[in-house]
């Protein structure tokens, strides 16, 4: 189903704010932020200080990941009422590991526009300046807290030939990068600290190197890695480890399945039934 995005009907509308350099702001944001009638709100008091910089006044609905599930029932009343609906997180672009995906998704199954406008969001800049290749990358967000489970995530990302790109907390650095090293071997890395902030701060080298510069260092981090551009062997994985990770690079099922068959020199039979048996 196609969309006509400026046809003046009303929209729910996803609304990137300032990172935190507030220069950010384009005037298309502006605008739209004076054109809807209510925003759903990660943190109303910060959107509320964003709204006050800016002199406009604005309904505010609290809508965070613990009731986001809730807000689509409030967001569908105010589409089928004619009103435009904003969503914007605390910082960043919303559904970009930050809440929004919930409602955008339910609210396009209902028929309703979605529009989504160009702005801030932290990975972006921290993947341009790293001086790693841009093209391509893997976005994977936050990692998981808990150890083994991040031990876990990074195994099944450690043989893609693209850049890599993580969120990070400060407290969590030294041990998200020892677990990187761990997996995937002394890699060159950026990390972008602060971005557009007065203290913005960007370490570059190997792993190695940027662990003795970044122990004390605070603020929300982008980590990005450099990909695995050795010679391939997968030998070590199972079929369906070898599809999936194919799948993970942005093949569909179906050409995965062909290369892993391909390049393990068995019939594509053989991949589907194993994948078919594993799902």
């Amino acid at each position: 189903m196609s969309q006509k995005s400026y046809d003046e009907k009303n929209a729910l509308y996803l609304i990137p704010t300032p990172i935190g350099n507030l220069q950010d702001l384009t005037y298309r944001i502006v605008e739209t932020l004076k054109k809807v009638d209510v925003i759903f709100s990660e943190d109303t008091r910060v959107t509320s200080e964003l709204l006050k910089y800016l002199d406009i006044k604005k309904t505010l609905i609290s809508s965070h990941q613990y009731n986001e599930e809730e807000n689509i029932k409030k967001a569908k009343k105010l589409l089928e009422e004619g009103k435009n609906v904003g969503i914007v997180t605390d910082r960043g672009t919303p559904c970009i590991s930050d809440p929004g995906y919930l409602i955008t998704k339910e609210i396009l199954h209902l028929g309703y526009k979605v529009i989504a406008l160009p702005g801030p969001t932290a990975f972006v800049p921290a993947l341009i300046s790293s001086g790693l290749p841009t093209q391509p990358f893997y976005f994977q967000g936050f990692l998981n807290s808990k150890e083994t489970k991040r031990k876990k995530e990074l195994e099944s990302l450690k043989y893609l030939s693209a850049t890599l790109i993580f969120y990070e907390a400060p407290h969590r650095i030294v041990d998200t990068l020892n677990d990187i090293k761990e997996i995937m071997g002394n890699r060159q890395i950026s990390i972008s600290r602060e971005i557009s902030k007065r203290y913005e701060e960007v370490y570059r080298g190997t792993i190695e190197t940027v662990l003795e510069e970044i122990k004390n260092a605070k603020g929300e981090m982008v980590i990005i890695v450099d990909g695995n551009y050795e010679e391939k062997n997968y030998d070590h994985l199972t079929l369906i480890e070898h599809v999936n990770l194919y799948i993970r690079e942005g093949k569909d099922k179906k050409e995965a399945m062909k290369l892993v068959a391909k390049e393990r020199k068995i019939s594509k039979n053989e991949v589907y039934k194993a994948y078919l048996e594993k799902e």
